[in-house]
């Protein structure tokens, strides 16, 4: 919902602050803010304002000398308010309060009372702590500068230049001058021997139910982004549902190169069997390729899935927005959890395939959850996705991993969560999009935006670049022409190594192609395991 920057240490000029959180203002287009406390230190907000539309502007003050900043969305704020909480006195009724409150009551010892995404600073004289939600939905960055000066904010834009060392916070972490950092989540289910449990598929329908209801928190309009695939169309048919008892229509979104591909066929069916207001987007590969550079400075990354699957979100928010719309919700998770992508077929054993689950969720913060949160917050869209509900991930991970996986269903993934949305009496989907296969979303826009994205960005880089491509970049070194291209992009935005140390790159295992469109698999309907085949050591 927001942008946010925090500097701690006195003596940064307040203007050159302003200007720094402008560089996110794309986050937060509805207001901005700054406030220097007495000992010097400096916050400032780019608003987008979703709940308290009128009193919520930040940073907010707590009761005495405490100030602070957040993005993001708490969802259990008014459990909070009217329990632990209810001897505070509130300024607002922005969600983001409680965190202040808590602050004042608790101390550090407080993140894991917060049900939501956020990342947060909270100033109290000298003292100070940021945190970040358990799986990094909401993304932060600290650095420090050559003054001693520590640095906290949404992108990694707005401090690059200005320290001397930065990196990415650690989701599920907190950080104060005392302490260092803080794992405060720790969830059984990352230990993959606890992943025991009996498979009930009602808990699953029940508790993935709940985390949607809970994401329609809004004051202003939502909708769901409908690719026609198995996630996005399961929370858009859940969504429906409440908004059908609150007499509220859901908006839907789907984008594609045209009307015939995967996805938007697809995704038609889907919005007409659930009643949803469907628009359809369509982009032209001119256009995604148009805006790479623009895209890169956006999503601050260089891994090639996300540059891929970023381009279609980035226009598809542009026009949800556009249409009035500032919050929606997404179906990120849901492979990760499930062993979705489909080279989890060939998982060698059960303990692999459990491992390879957690490892993915863990990481998610540094693929679909970057590409989710910068490609829509970079037209002032915020991203909600249910399937990292707390309770969720709790009950799915510790799952008994042979029930999840695809060998023990005649290779169909993420069976267990078709079976439990798999309701005739009260369908949830059109069978033939319940059942459909994986389709990630770079190929379900249409398979041409890949081949000729590649084909496109070879013609940009010569052999003798790529060739010499250890030379020039030697940390994460570009294998490909693509993947070249899109780092030298990057680095001309982001020249530092701790920003290229900040890219983790997505790589499927288990298959001879590894390159990440799902159609290197050869399992996929229209497989083609000779798209970008490069050999990459293991």
């Amino acid at each position: 919902m927001c942008g946010i920057l925090a500097i701690i240490g006195k003596g940064k000029d307040e203007e050159v602050v302003k200007v720094l959180s402008k560089r996110m203002s794309h986050r937060g287009p509805d207001e901005s803010d700054i406030h220097v406390t007495e000992n010097g230190h400096i916050l400032a907000h780019e608003r987008l304002s979703i709940i308290d539309l009128h009193t919520g502007k930040q940073p907010i003050q707590g009761s005495s000398t405490a100030w602070m900043i957040h993005n993001g969305e708490i969802y259990n704020h008014q459990k909070l308010r009217d329990g632990i909480l209810k001897d505070h006195k509130f300024r607002t009724t922005s969600d983001s309060e409680v965190i202040v409150h808590l602050y004042e009551k608790f101390g550090y010892d407080f993140c894991d009372m917060l049900d939501g995404m956020f990342a947060f600073v909270v100033i109290d004289g000298d003292d100070y702590i940021a945190g970040r939600d358990p799986l990094g939905v909401k993304p932060l960055y600290y650095g420090l500068d050559e003054r001693g000066r520590m640095y906290f904010s949404s992108e990694m834009k707005s401090i690059a230049d200005q320290c001397k060392t930065f990196s990415t916070f650690p989701p599920g972490h907190y950080y104060t001058p005392e302490t260092g950092f803080v794992k405060y989540y720790q969830p059984k289910w990352e230990d993959e021997t606890l992943a025991v449990e009996e498979l009930d598929l009602k808990a699953i329908r029940e508790t993935l139910s709940e985390g949607v209801r809970k994401r329609l928190m809004s004051d202003v309009p939502i909708g769901v982004l409908l690719s026609g695939g198995l996630d996005s169309s399961l929370t858009s048919s859940i969504a429906s549902r409440y908004m059908k008892e609150m007499g509220k229509t859901l908006h839907s979104f789907s984008i594609g190169l045209d009307a015939e591909a995967p996805d938007a066929k697809a995704a038609r069916k889907v919005a007409e069997f659930l009643g949803t207001q469907h628009h359809e987007i369509h982009f032209t590969i001119e256009q995604g390729i148009e805006i790479l550079d623009k895209l890169i400075w956006h999503l601050e990354t260089y891994d090639v899935t996300s540059v891929r699957a970023s381009t279609p979100m980035y226009f598809l928010s542009k026009a949800i927005t556009e249409k009035g719309i500032k919050v929606v919700l997404s179906g990120e998770g849901a492979d990760e959890i499930f062993g979705g992508y489909l080279y989890f077929r060939n998982a060698p054993s059960v303990e692999d395939f459990q491992k390879e689950t957690i490892e993915r969720v863990q990481k998610l913060f540094t693929a679909d959850l970057l590409r989710a949160d910068k490609s829509t917050m970079a037209h002032g869209l915020e991203a909600r996705v249910p399937f990292l509900d707390k309770a969720f991930l709790e009950l799915a991970i510790k799952i008994k991993p042979e029930e999840k996986m695809p060998q023990t269903y005649d290779g169909v993934e993420k069976y267990i969560l078709r079976k439990a949305f798999d309701t005739p009496e009260q369908p949830y989907l059109p069978s033939e999009v319940l059942w459909r296969q994986k389709e990630q979303f770079s190929d379900g826009v249409g398979y041409n935006w890949i081949d000729t994205l590649i084909e496109y960005c070879s013609s940009q880089v010569t052999d003798e670049q790529l060739e010499r491509a250890e030379e020039t970049y030697p940390y994460n070194t570009p294998l490909t022409k693509e993947a070249y291209f899109y780092r030298s992009i990057f680095h001309k935005h982001f020249p530092q190594v701790a920003a290229a140390q900040t890219v983790r790159k997505w790589i499927p295992k288990w298959q001879e192609n590894q390159d990440p469109s799902g159609r290197a698999n050869a399992a996929h309907v229209q497989a083609d395991t000779t798209i970008a085949k490069i050999d990459i050591p293991v």
